[in-house]
C-alpha cells in the first residue's frame, strides 16, 4: 500500500466521521422530542407550561414555536402554553425550530402535550325566574375555576340530549342536567361528567297591554265610563290599578272625557301590577297607554313653496315649503307632513319638521322637480310625531304651485325684418319659434352691416311661436343691408334668460331723391295737360302728390306713376282745368312704391298757360282723279295752321302724304299759340276709270311682221283710248309706232273722256314675237363674216331665227373638231372669239373655214350642218 493511497483513505474516513458527527450535532440544536401528560388540567399551574423545558438534549434557545393543531393557548415567541385554553381533552403537538444563527438550519423538535378530560366544576345549584325566558347551563359552573371542555354533551334527567341554552318560560320546579365529555385514555378510560341543579320559579303575569288613541276633540262622548282592563289580555287576577282618573286600585273604570277636560291632550299611562309570591321573581306591571289628542285646525293656513326657478337652475336648486298657521294656533313641536306633488315627476312623500311660533318649514325632495313644468304641492295630512294620528285634522285646500319655467328658446326661429326706409322704424317678424312659450319677452339684439348697433333692447309678445318687435328709426340711418341678431331673450314674467343666436337679414331702402323737378307746357283749353316729372333717378314705380294754383286752383291730388329714365308723365284731369290763363302745378310728396319710402317736396313747381280755341274753317267740296294720287297736301285750305283728320273726333292729324279717297275729311285750324279749332267737314270725290282688258292671246305676235304699239292697242277692248307706258310708275309714254320687242313689258291705262282721268289700275302685257307659223322663203344662213371692227358684217348671226326657232342652239367648230362657240337666242352672234378653250392662242379665231351645227329644237326638225368662212 503506497503512502499516497494511505493518505486518501485517511481523508475518506475523516469525511465520513465529520458527516456523522455533524448530523449528531445538528439534531441536538433543536433538542430531542418531548412529551407531557396533564390529567389535572384545572390546576392553575397548567396555565403556564414551558414547552422548551420539555425538550430533551441540549436545544439552542431563541428559536420559534408553532401550534401544529391550532389548539390555541401557545405564545409562539416564548414557548409558554396556557393549557387551560385548550377547549377539549386529547393530544396536541408543538414544533420548535432552532435559530439559523446556531448553524442548525431547518432543524426541528416536537413536544406532545396530552390533556385529560374536564367536565367542569358545577356550583351546582341555580335559581331562576321564568320571565328570564332562557338559561345557559354553563353559567351554573364555578366561575373561579376554568370552564369545562367544550366537546361535551348536556342531557336532562331523562338522559335526553339538550342544548346548553334552554327555554325556561314554561318551566316551574327543580330540574337536573348532566354535562359529559369524552375520555382521554392516558388520564381516564371513561367519560367524565358534572351535574347542575336548576330551580325555576313562575313570574307574575300582568298581561299584554294594548294601546288606545282617541281624538279628545271629537271621540270621547263614548268613553265617560271606560274599563281600562279591556285593553289588557292574559293577566293574573288580583292585581292593582293606577293612573289618571282611577278611583281605586281594584276599579279599572275611568272617565276619559273628564281626564281630557282636566289635563288636556297627552299620553296617559295606566298600570296593572301583579305581586310576586317568591323573592326570586319581582312584581310585574303592565303599562296601558291611552293617547288623547287634540284635533289640529289648519283653516286659513297657507302653504308657500319656495321658490319658482328657471330651467337651468334645476341641477342646483333646493326646494322647501312653508306652512303658516291660520286662525287656530298650532302648538310648537315636531310634526309629520304628508304631501302630494303633481306634475311630470309627481308622487307622494312625507317628512318631519317642527312648528315654531306658528310656522313650519319642511324640505321637498328635488327628484320631484327634474324638468320644466308646473308642480302643485298639496298637503294631505299633518300630525304630531308624538301622537297617534287619532284626529282627522282640518286641512282645507292647503296647496301651492311651484313653477320651473322653461328657458326661452329661439332655436330654429326665423327673423324676417320688414324692409324699411331710412330713418324710419322697421318691424321684425319672429316666426317658427316653436320652442317659445306664449308670453312677453325682453330681447337684446345687435345690428351689423350698413347699420351698426350693439346691445339694443326691445320687447315683444309671442303667440304660437310668432311675434314682432320694432327697430327704431334712428338705428336705420343708412340704406343698405344689415344683419339683426338676437343674442339674449328674457321672459318678462318668469325673468328666465337664455342666450340666443336668431338672425335675419334687413334691408333699409333709400329715400327718394328730393331734387326732382316738374315741367308743364302751355296748352289749349280742353286739351290734355301733360306733366313731366324729372330727376327721379332710378325710380320706376312712384306715387306723386301735387296741388294746382293760379287760374285753376285745386286741392292735393295723388296718383301712381311709372317712371323710366328718371322721368314720369301724367295728365292733369280736365275737370281741374276749366279756365284759360296761367296755372301752377306744385309737387308736394314723392313716394317710391317699391320700397314704400316717401319724401315731402318743397318749391318743386312749374307754371303753364291755357290758351283759348279758334273758330272752325269754312270749306267747299273737292274732286280729284285717283290716278293722280292726290294727297292731304292737295286739299284746300292748306298751310301750317291747318290739320286734316279722317273723323271729327280724331286727335291724330293725317300726314300730307296720305292718299285721298272719296268721303268726308275734317280740317282744324291751329292758332299761333297751338290751339286747334273744332273740325270742319268737306266732301272729297276721287274719280277713276276701269283698266283696259287684253284680248285673248293679244300679247302674241310674229316678229317677222314688225308689230308696234298700235297693234297691241288693237288687241284691247278700248283700242281708241288706251295709252301705253314702259313702266307702271313714272314710265315713258309710248307712241303708236313704237316697235314691240320680244318679252317686252308694256303697261296700258284707259283715259276717261268724261272725267279726264286715267284709270288708276292698268294691265301689264309681256309680248312674245315667236308666234310665227311658216318659215319665209328668204330665211337665210350666212356663209361667212369679217370680224374686223368696221361695223359691217362683224359677227356671224342668222337673221330672224329667234322668231322662227326660239329654242335653237348653234355650235361652231374649227377644222380639227375643236369647239369654238355655242349660241342661242340669248347669245345669237359669234364675234370670232374662241370661248371653248380649243387651244388657239389669245382666243381669237384665225381666218379660215369653220363648221357649224344648227339645232332647230322645234317640230322634230333635224339639225343642219354647214360651213362658213371667217375673214378678218
Amino acid at each position: 500500500m503506497t503512502k499516497k493511497y494511505i493518505n486518501f483513505l485517511q481523508f475518506v474516513l475523516f469525511f465520513v466521521f465529520l458527516s456523522f458527527f455533524s448530523e449528531k450535532m445538528n439534531a441536538q440544536c433543536a433538542g430531542n422530542d418531548g412529551n407531557q401528560i396533564i390529567c389535572n388540567i384545572s390546576d392553575p399551574v397548567n396555565q403556564s407550561v414551558s414547552l422548551f423545558a420539555l425538550l430533551g438534549g441540549s436545544p439552542v434557545p431563541g428559536g420559534t414555536w408553532t401550534d401544529d393543531n391550532g389548539s390555541r393557548g401557545l405564545n409562539t415567541s416564548t414557548g409558554i402554553l396556557n393549557a387551560q385554553l385548550i377547549r377539549s381533552g386529547g393530544s396536541y403537538q408543538y414544533t420548535y425550530t432552532a435559530p439559523s444563527t446556531a448553524g442548525c438550519t431547518d432543524n426541528k423538535a416536537t413536544v406532545t402535550i396530552t390533556i385529560g378530560p374536564f367536565s367542569g366544576d358545577p356550583a351546582p345549584y341555580a335559581t331562576k325566574c321564568s320571565d328570564e325566558q332562557t338559561f345557559n347551563l354553563f353559567s351554573a359552573f364555578n366561575s373561579t375555576v376554568m370552564s369545562p371542555h367544550n366537546n361535551g354533551v348536556w342531557t336532562n334527567s331523562a338522559g335526553q340530549a339538550v342544548s346548553s341554552t334552554i327555554s325556561i318560560t314554561e318551566m316551574q320546579g327543580t330540574y337536573q342536567f348532566t354535562y359529559t365529555v369524552p375520555p382521554v385514555l392516558a388520564c381516564s378510560p371513561s367519560p367524565v361528567s358534572s351535574t347542575v341543579v336548576l330551580t325555576v320559579f313562575r313570574a307574575p303575569e300582568p298581561g299584554t297591554p294594548g294601546e288606545l288613541a282617541l281624538c279628545g276633540t271629537t271621540d270621547l262622548d263614548g268613553y265617560t265610563s271606560f274599563d281600562v282592563s279591556t285593553l289588557l289580555t292574559g293577566q293574573d287576577p288580583g292585581g292593582r290599578w293606577s293612573g289618571h282618573g282611577i278611583t281605586g286600585p281594584t276599579n279599572p273604570v275611568v272617565d276619559l272625557k273628564q281626564v281630557y277636560a282636566t289635563y288636556g291632550p297627552g299620553v296617559y299611562n295606566y298600570f296593572y301590577t301583579v305581586l310576586s309570591n317568591d323573592a326570586t321573581c319581582p312584581d310585574k306591571s303592565a303599562n296601558i297607554v291611552i293617547t288623547l289628542e287634540e284635533r289640529l285646525d289648519f283653516t286659513g293656513a297657507t302653504l308657500v313653496i319656495a321658490e319658482d326657478i328657471c330651467e337651468d337652475e334645476i341641477a342646483t336648486a333646493g326646494y322647501s315649503g312653508v306652512i303658516t298657521e291660520g286662525t287656530t294656533s298650532i302648538p310648537n313641536g315636531q310634526y309629520r307632513i304628508v304631501f302630494n306633488v303633481s306634475g311630470p315627476n309627481g308622487g307622494t312623500d312625507s317628512t318631519t319638521s317642527s312648528f315654531v311660533n306658528g310656522r313650519l318649514i319642511f324640505p321637498i325632495n328635488s327628484q320631484f322637480f327634474r324638468q320644466a313644468g308646473t308642480f302643485t304641492v298639496t298637503i294631505t295630512d299633518i300630525f304630531s310625531t308624538d301622537g297617534k294620528g287619532a284626529c282627522n285634522n282640518i286641512i282645507n285646500n292647503l296647496s301651492d304651485d311651484l313653477h320651473i319655467y322653461k328657458l326661452p328658446n329661439l332655436d330654429n326661429a326665423i327673423l324676417t325684418p320688414d324692409p324699411a326706409c331710412q330713418n324710419k322704424s322697421s318691424v321684425v317678424q319672429l316666426t317658427n319659434a316653436a320652442s317659445l312659450d306664449d308670453g312677453n319677452y325682453d330681447i337684446v339684439y345687435n345690428l351689423t352691416g350698413d347699420n351698426f348697433a350693439l346691445n339694443q333692447t326691445a320687447n315683444m309678445t309671442v303667440t304660437g311661436g310668432v311675434g314682432t318687435f320694432t327697430i327704431p328709426g334712428n338705428l336705420n340711418a343708412n340704406s343698405g343691408a344689415s344683419v339683426i341678431t338676437i343674442t339674449k331673450i328674457t321672459n318678462t314674467v318668469t325673468t328666465c334668460t337664455n342666450n340666443a343666436n336668431a338672425r335675419g337679414n334687413m334691408i333699409i331702402n333709400a329715400l327718394p331723391n328730393a331734387s326732382a323737378g316738374v315741367i308743364v307746357n302751355d296748352v289749349c283749353l280742353n286739351d290734355p295737360v301733360n306733366v313731366r316729372v324729372w330727376g327721379l333717378g332710378s325710380l320706376t314705380d312712384i306715387t306723386l302728390s301735387y296741388v294746382l294754383l293760379g287760374s285753376n286752383p285745386a286741392p292735393e291730388q295723388t296718383l301712381t306713376l311709372t317712371a323710366s329714365g328718371g322721368n314720369a308723365d301724367f295728365v292733369i284731369p280736365s275737370a281741374l282745368l276749366l279756365n284759360s290763363g296761367s296755372t301752377v302745378v306744385s309737387l308736394t310728396n314723392l313716394k317710391n312704391n317699391i320700397t314704400g319710402c316717401d319724401v315731402n317736396l318743397t318749391n318743386v313747381l312749374d307754371s303753364f298757360i291755357i290758351n283759348p280755341i279758334p273758330a272752325a274753317p269754312v270749306l267747299n267740296p273737292q274732286t280729284f282723279c285717283k290716278v293722280d294720287g292726290a294727297t292731304i297736301a292737295d286739299l284746300i285750305p292748306n298751310g301750317n295752321q291747318f290739320k286734316w283728320y279722317d273723323s271729327a273726333t280724331s286727335t291724330t292729324p293725317l300726314a300730307d302724304t296720305v292718299i285721298l279717297q272719296s268721303g268726308n275729311y275734317y280740317v282744324k285750324e291751329t292758332s299761333p299759340a297751338g290751339c286747334t279749332s273744332d273740325a270742319a267737314t268737306v266732301l272729297i270725290t276721287i274719280n277713276d276709270t276701269p283698266a283696259p282688258v287684253l284680248n285673248t292671246d293679244g300679247q302674241n305676235f310674229c316678229g317677222l311682221n314688225n308689230p308696234t304699239i298700235a297693234d297691241l292697242s288693237n288687241n284691247t277692248n278700248v283700242p281708241s283710248t288706251v295709252v301705253w307706258y314702259d313702266s307702271p310708275n313714272n314710265g315713258n309714254l309710248l307712241t303708236a309706232s313704237t316697235p314691240l320687242t320680244e318679252q317686252g313689258k308694256y303697261y296700258g291705262f284707259d283715259l276717261s273722256n268724261t272725267t279726264g282721268c286715267f284709270s288708276y289700275d292698268h294691265i301689264e302685257v309681256t309680248v312674245t314675237l315667236t308666234d310665227c307659223d311658216n318659215v319665209p322663203n328668204d330665211f337665210f344662213i350666212p356663209d361667212g363674216f369679217s370680224p374686223n371692227g368696221d361695223g359691217v358684217n362683224d359677227s356671224f348671226a342668222i337673221k330672224d331665227i329667234e322668231f322662227l326657232y326660239p329654242d335653237y342652239t348653234l355650235e361652231i367648230f374649227n377644222r380639227y373638231g375643236n369647239g369654238m362657240y355655242k349660241g342661242d337666242k340669248n347669245k345669237p352672234a359669234w364675234d370670232g372669239i374662241n370661248y371653248e378653250k380649243s387651244g388657239i392662242g389669245s382666243g381669237v379665231a384665225p381666218n379660215g373655214v369653220y363648221f357649224y351645227i344648227l339645232y332647230f329644237n322645234k317640230d322634230n326638225k333635224p339639225p343642219k350642218q354647214g360651213r362658213l368662212y371667217l375673214n378678218r
